[in-house]
């Protein structure tokens, strides 16, 4: 277990985690020893926000995603700020100013090392809604793609898949809003699979080279987690969830999702669970925390971030927050 400490993303067998704006990685093999590779340096005030637990908490502080490219470059999410680290530097520059809502929840990146994004803001007025991508490892970054005006609310998730070399957005939040939508990586097809309810509301993606494994964010109906099937373009629900999934990774052949406790008529529970699977048909909880205190809107739903990237380990890094004894705290398993 590591205190202060956020899993971002993997890189083969490298773990990539901030602490505040400072990113640390490791090689994730015998005894973990963490390296400073770089940090970002924010308004005065996040500086001291972010060296308070409940600070950090209520700001929205810190690195909040990373994508780390073959040759190096890295490029980061934190709040207002789309940030780039190239290889030899040890301080992110800011490449975009994200004006609309406070940053992606994923970066997204190719082989070709072109990296996306989608905007996720609030959009009470369902104004148009923009996919960015980068071709020159995040120093700029252009639109890719346009939802029009009243098409979605906000883009939750973009992921790249190596087994059919194309990229799943997810779309939300309601009725036809909520759309998995397969595109090619220059965005010439843009193709909705499924659309059109909360059974289609999703945030976490994970594909594997049978099947491609959905998890459902709804606080007006049971989250599920669903497995469309590669070879027969068949989709069912595999698992009953016990609250909304914003995350999801691969480790091994193993699948795994985490829930948050973000109460609602339906969602009453008040504990974060993680649930796994090895062969995408019988799933079961492997990890529960119960939510803390502190209030939900002020100080965060309690949650387990599950990092992205290619992780080439046999090891689970996950890091709790807004949860008893395990706040703000990353733990590694084995799987």
């Amino acid at each position: 277990r590591f205190a202060r400490m956020r899993a971002l993303a993997w890189s083969g067998d490298w773990l990539y985690a901030s602490r505040g704006y400072t990113l640390l990685r490791a090689r994730v093999s015998g005894v973990i020893e963490w390296e400073r590779v770089g940090s970002f340096r924010p308004e005065a005030w996040r500086l001291i926000s972010s060296c308070s637990r409940l600070g950090a908490r209520f700001f929205r502080d810190g690195f909040h995603a990373l994508a780390v490219l073959p040759s190096g470059h890295l490029i980061g999410a934190v709040p207002g700020a789309i940030v780039t680290l190239s290889p030899g530097e040890t301080e992110f520059r800011v490449s975009h100013r994200v004006t609309r809502g406070l940053r992606p929840l994923h970066i997204a990146a190719a082989p070709s090392e072109r990296v996306y994004w989608g905007e996720d803001f609030d959009n009470p007025r369902r104004d148009e809604v923009h996919i960015y991508a980068s071709s020159d490892r995040g120093e700029r970054w252009e639109v890719v793609y346009t939802f029009p005006r009243g098409a979605v609310r906000h883009i939750h998730n973009i992921a790249y898949d190596e087994w059919e070399n194309c990229l799943w957005v997810l779309a939300g939040d309601n009725g036809q809003e909520c759309r998995i939508i397969r595109a090619s990586c220059d965005f010439k097809t843009v193709d909705v699979i499924f659309s059109g309810g909360q059974q289609t509301r999703c945030a976490a993606v994970v594909p594997t080279r049978d099947a491609v494994y959905f998890s459902t964010d709804s606080p007006f109906e049971k989250n599920h987690v669903y497995r469309l099937d590669r070879r027969c373009g068949k989709v069912r629900a595999v698992a009953d969830l016990s609250g909304p999934s914003i995350y999801g990774c691969l480790v091994g052949d193993a699948v795994l999702f985490s829930t948050m406790v973000e109460p609602s008529v339906i969602n009453t529970g008040r504990n974060v669970e993680l649930y796994g699977s090895r062969d995408g048909v019988d799933w079961q909880p492997l990890q529960r925390w119960k939510k803390d205190r502190w209030p939900m809107g002020l100080f965060q739903y309690g949650n387990a971030f599950l990092p992205d990237g290619k992780n080439t380990t046999g090891l689970l890094a996950a890091t709790t927050i807004a949860v008893e004894r395990s706040d703000m705290e990353t733990s590694i398993w084995r799987v």
